[in-house]
């Protein structure tokens, strides 16, 4: 094999990414990449317990208003009941007037 045969941009990239890898692997392990970790991590946690108060009042709130509308039909089936009684105690006293 000759010294121009040699694959040296394949060798120059495997070695820079196994050097770039081990610097890398130095970096994300450091005590300041861990600490950047972990504030990371506890701004995800409070943005989490944000995100679920929200989603306790909502639910609160469509509860409320679930209740709110089944009073509603319950009013509205009282009052067309009612209804049909009225006309029905009004044909009851047209015919006997006859």
């Amino acid at each position: 094999m000759k010294f121009n045969d040699i694959p040296w941009k394949k060798l120059g990239l495997f070695a820079g990414g196994v050097l770039f890898g081990t610097a890398g692997v130095r970096v994300l392990s450091s005590k300041d990449a861990k600490k950047c970790y972990t504030h990371a991590t506890a701004a995800v946690l409070r943005a989490k317990d944000n995100v679920m108060e929200t989603v306790t009042t909502v639910r609160e709130n469509c509860d409320d208003i679930l209740a709110d509308a089944k009073e509603i039909n319950e009013q509205r089936i009282l009052e067309e009941e009612s209804a049909v009684i009225e006309d029905d105690y009004e044909e009851v006293t047209d015919t006997s007037e006859e």
